[in-house]
């Protein structure tokens, strides 16, 4: 444990944890649009800058990549850093002008309007649909492409992916809601990467509940049972507590 100041308060900070971590467990509210705790962090949306000042030298930082050192001083609201979010937050409403995230962040910001033309793109290129991919489901199965102006995310060659689950994991982090995940019948569409995958019917219920690729990555990582594995949530549980309630007889 170590002391920083943030905006005039003495806070303790752990060996590894970013100044976002310290400010938000000590209620110090700092705007992010490409931050997940779950996932690594990245500072592409750059709205977490502050200004971090050690041994006299102060400088512009994303809090969110970070780590917080011993001494530090840190602001996170001074007339600078409003007007570097106040930019930020015009350039991303140009960006994505009909995001209701990207508008609701920019107003709390104190933009209404942006002077830059608009693009009206659906992906601010935060990366979290890219991390949550790769960090958390471990498909990897989209990425960043190209660079400068022609910069997004994709799946390889812009085709249908082989190796994407179908889980709904970057549909679920993206802040912006550009994707989007579709169930029809017995196939379910991740239309931004143009991807299809056959769903399973629960065994029991009969529902569509996940994809085939989904339940063969669940089975090579839980240790279930195969009927298990062919339930939804609600009727696994079911089957669960039944059961239990056997076993205590």
């Amino acid at each position: 444990m170590f002391q920083i100041e943030i905006d005039g308060r003495e806070c303790e900070a752990d060996q590894g944890s970013t100044i976002l971590e310290v400010a938000r467990r000590n209620g110090i509210n700092i705007p992010t649009l490409c931050h997940h705790d779950g996932l690594t962090p990245y500072g592409a949306c750059r709205l977490c800058i502050v200004e971090v000042t050690q041994r006299g030298r102060s400088r512009l930082e994303s809090s969110c990549t970070r780590p917080a050192e011993d001494g530090m001083v840190i602001r996170t609201n001074t007339e600078q850093i409003r007007e570097c979010r106040a930019l930020i937050a015009e350039l991303l409403l140009a960006r994505c002008p009909s995001s209701a995230r990207i508008q609701a962040i920019s107003q709390e910001l104190g933009v209404t309007k942006t002077r830059f033309s608009p693009l009206n793109e659906d992906c601010i290129l935060c990366g979290l649909c890219v991390r949550a991919c790769q960090d958390a489901i471990g498909a990897s199965a989209i990425s960043f492409m190209n660079r400068g102006m022609e910069r997004k995310v994709s799946t390889p060659f812009d085709i249908d992916s082989d190796v994407c689950v179908g889980c709904g994991a970057c549909a679920q982090v993206c802040p912006t809601g550009a994707i989007k995940i579709e169930d029809v019948g017995d196939r379910r569409y991740v239309r931004y990467f143009n991807t299809e995958l056959e769903l399973l019917r629960c065994s029991e219920c009969g529902r569509p509940f996940t994809t085939k690729r989904r339940k063969t990555q669940l089975a090579a990582k839980q240790p279930l049972p195969d009927d298990l594995l062919c339930l939804c949530q609600t009727c696994r549980r079911k089957r669960l507590a039944s059961s239990l309630r056997t076993y205590v007889r």
